[in-house]
């Protein structure tokens, strides 16, 4: 399996109703792509690797992951979103996770 290993995380830091999730906690990837992917990006949101991090009702930072980003990835977003608990890792391959590196992917 390839995994991704260049160092580039985006983090939405916006506050926008485009692309809000059906429980109105979080955003969709697909719905919320159109308005964050880089100018000049004719990639679909499904393209790149993917996650998400929530906090759970018990303060514990869970993050999901597309299973293609590696350690060095999880460790830069622990840093850029400042948490101070260990989180719980989630690698998910399903197909809300899938991208190009998965041999299951579909556009």
């Amino acid at each position: 399996m390839k995994t991704l290993r260049k160092k580039i995380t985006k983090i939405f830091e916006g506050e926008t109703n485009i692309g809000v999730s059906k429980s109105g906690n979080n955003y969709n990837h697909r719905l919320l792509w159109d308005y964050i992917k880089p100018r000049g990006c004719n990639k679909p949101y499904n393209y790149y690797p993917r996650g998400r991090v929530e906090i759970n009702s018990k303060n514990i930072p869970i993050i999901y992951v597309n299973c293609n980003i590696d350690n060095d990835i999880i460790e830069q977003i622990v840093e850029l979103f400042e948490l101070n608990i260990t989180p719980k890792i989630h690698y998910d391959g399903s197909n809300h996770y899938k991208c190009h590196l998965d041999s299951e992917y579909k556009q």
